[in-house]
């Protein structure tokens, strides 16, 4: 009696332990550090499009990795104040970065950050690709790229251009525009888009580089004329409207993609979930909609794709603003 009970405690015994190692072993499945709220920091002002990724994709994130997201926005200093503020964050999962191919061009035109935007940041997850218009003022009467190029040409620097300020898609993308053309621009800065659009919509400034969502209501109405996409092919927006290529303006597809980076150290398999979930919500229909009024298309693929292109970026841009002498202060 006793030896069948002392065998009867040692199989609980033994059941007791064996419950609490499944319990104490590490998930095979690897998740973001639990416990806090997950940051989702868009170093830029709320309502742009990369607000509206985060805003968008950060609670479906929450909900699948089981924990509170945080959008917070960091603005200042072309992105680099929350740029760096990811970069400094422990690589726990805990902090990511909602940004634009702004981040990469950076790493040129800031050349004493104490970070490097492209070696300091994890990609995590390519979320979309937003296009440029290049677009004019009716009062200048440019209807095509040929009509923008041949004013220029016969009256070096008197046309100016805007853009939301020293470095951003926009500007990058006009400076491209002008070497591959071999036509002179002026450059007038604006601190954000609506300054820039208000200006360009009262005439003050002739052209500019605008997302196709920003432009697309001015064109409807007459208020701009639309001159070429900045894409490799036309949208079906504007399906209509010529890319620059085809337009004879040079191979100017200056697309302008949207992504989530980690902090650096963030363990591989940290990043590969990230990932999976992302792909998983950029997927659903309902995020389709939400890109759409933002004119952007959404895209995925694995981490590695996505490093590949920034560094890619990285490289085309830096060519550029060497070659232009292009600088941010």
């Amino acid at each position: 009696m006793v030896a069948a009970s002392w065998r009867t405690a040692t199989a609980l015994l033994l059941a007791a332990l064996a419950a609490f190692g499944a319990y104490a072993q590490p998930s095979v499945s690897a998740a973001p550090a639990q416990g806090g709220p997950l940051r989702l920091i868009v170093p830029f002002t709320p309502g742009t499009g990369i607000d509206l990724i985060a805003r968008s994709v950060g609670p479906k994130l929450g909900e699948r990795l089981g924990r509170p997201v945080v959008v917070e926005n960091r603005a200042g200093a072309s992105g680099n104040i929350g740029t760096e503020a990811v970069v400094r964050s422990p690589p726990n999962g805990s902090t990511l970065l909602v940004s634009v191919n702004t981040v990469v061009m950076n790493r040129s035109l800031y050349p004493q950050l104490p970070f490097d935007p492209v070696k300091d940041l994890v990609p995590v997850a390519l979320t979309s690709w937003g296009q440029l218009l290049l677009v004019a003022t009716p009062r200048t009467g440019f209807r095509t790229p040929a009509d923008l190029i041949a004013a220029a040409k016969r009256r070096p620097g008197s046309l100016n251009y805007a853009s939301p300020g020293v470095g951003t898609p926009h500007h990058l993308a006009m400076e491209l525009f002008k070497a591959k053309t071999g036509v002179f621009i002026t450059h007038i800065p604006y601190r954000g888009t609506a300054p820039a659009v208000t200006d360009l919509l009262g005439g003050q400034v002739d052209v500019a580089f605008l997302p196709i969502h920003v432009a697309l209501q001015h064109v409807k109405l007459g208020k701009l004329a639309a001159l070429g996409i900045g894409s490799e092919k036309r949208h079906p927006l504007l399906p209509e409207l010529p890319t620059l290529g085809e337009a004879q303006a040079g191979e100017v597809a200056v697309g302008m993609w949207y992504g989530i980076f980690a902090p650096p150290g963030t363990p591989p398999d940290v990043v590969a979930r990230l990932n999976r979930e992302l792909n998983d919500i950029i997927a659903a229909p309902e995020i389709h909609t939400a890109f759409a009024t933002q004119g952007m298309d959404p895209a995925s693929g694995t981490p590695e794709e996505f490093r590949r292109l920034v560094e890619q970026d990285a490289e085309r841009w830096a060519q550029l603003i060497k070659a232009q002498n292009i600088r941010a202060d």
